[in-house]
């Protein structure tokens, strides 16, 4: 190991105060702060890899149970919102803050602004509403589809 990367390894934490001990003279790698910050939360977990406890922010079966019949039905309906989206699109003309055009509007809207910032009209078409479909799309594939995370999760016994 280079001297360079052993210094960035390394972390002076010189009067520091760390769990019920005091680190005033100590230099720990930023492993070791890492281990001294989690607060001695060790439960049943512990046998689990950070990458997967990351991901799924130790959900139990019970929990994505609960969660699968509220997502899913959320996020197709916001799939479907951006649908209407696309084709409201078509007509600049339309009165979208009259019903029922403001049911397709106003749930939708805050997520299309910033987006356009970022991507903006193409030949004078707006791709923002199809960008949200994608991901709204995606995420519900990939959460609560047949073989998303909380579906396998809520499998597990």
């Amino acid at each position: 190991m280079s001297i360079g990367m052993n210094i960035l390894r390394r972390i002076d934490v010189k009067g520091i105060e760390l769990l019920p001990t005091n680190l005033s003279t100590e230099i720990l790698d930023t492993y070791s702060v890492a281990e001294n910050l989690r607060l001695g939360l060790y439960g049943t977990s512990d046998g689990i890899p950070d990458t997967q406890r990351l991901v799924l922010l130790d959900l139990d079966p019970a929990t994505a149970k609960l969660v699968i019949p509220i997502l899913g039905p959320f996020l197709s309906a916001f799939a479907f919102l951006f649908i209407l989206r696309m084709v409201m699109s078509w007509y600049p003309n339309l009165p979208v803050g009259k019903f029922p055009y403001v049911l397709a509007y106003a749930p939708t809207e805050p997520f299309l602004i910033p987006t356009r910032k970022l991507i903006p009209p193409l030949g004078g078409v707006d791709v923002t509403p199809v960008v949200w479909f994608g991901l709204i799309s995606f995420l519900n594939e990939i959460l609560v589809g047949p073989q998303g995370l909380l579906v396998l999760l809520s499998q597990q016994v």
